[in-house]
């Protein structure tokens, strides 16, 4: 009888480390997460509906965090951009920082999904914020609590190679990576979208 109990909690733990951090035995997400990812926390809204022709989006999410990361305020976007943010927050910030300040605990949000045109031009083409695929950042603070800022930082110093560490890394992961060199639009933030090209990603 003892050697088949202990059988059983062998069999259990088991299951639960193949599951991986975050899952239960029955192999559900861990609560809090959204896109089945225990890493991307946040909440499911559904559809979103658009003002505009072209905006909008279905199974839409809103995250909180990701890979221990703060957002700045609850960002819109649908599950493949939040996994290509988790990915360059991974593979590309992470690297960058390395151990400068404690890393990064919080992305300061400037944008996320807004029902627009590009850069709000009357009669230009609705932006991919309009279609949750885009966010953009303008900095990033550290645990020690300082910052390292786009605006003020991009370009000058450890503080501006890290950014452009930061920005070459995401090119590739996301279709479309803006900053200050692309136009003054985006002097003062990144920006990121998923949206795909012909000709590959779009990085400026």
């Amino acid at each position: 009888m003892r050697v088949l109990v202990m059988i059983s909690l062998v069999l259990a733990s088991c299951s639960s480390s193949a599951n991986g951090p975050g899952y239960s035995t029955r192999g559900t997400v861990a609560r809090g997460a959204v896109c089945g990812d225990a890493s991307i926390q946040g909440t499911n809204v559904g559809n979103v509906p658009g003002k505009l022709r072209g905006c909008g989006l279905d199974d839409a999410v809103k995250i909180s965090s990701v890979s221990g990361v703060a957002l700045s305020q609850q960002s819109v976007m649908d599950c493949r951009t939040a996994r290509t943010l988790k990915s360059w927050i991974d593979k590309g910030m992470k690297p960058a920082v390395g151990k400068r300040g404690g890393g990064v605990v919080r992305l300061r949000v400037a944008a996320h999904y807004a029902c627009r045109t590009r850069n709000s031009r009357r009669g230009a083409k609705i932006s991919e914020h309009g279609k949750g695929r885009a966010i953009d950042i303008s900095a990033f603070t550290l645990a020690d609590g300082s910052e390292i800022s786009v605006l003020k930082h991009w370009g000058s110093g450890r503080k501006g190679r890290i950014l452009k560490k930061m920005h070459r890394s995401a090119c590739g992961p996301f279709g479309t990576v803006l900053g200050p060199n692309s136009d003054r639009h985006h002097r003062d933030h990144f920006h990121f979208d998923t949206a795909r090209h012909r000709s590959g990603s779009y990085c400026r």
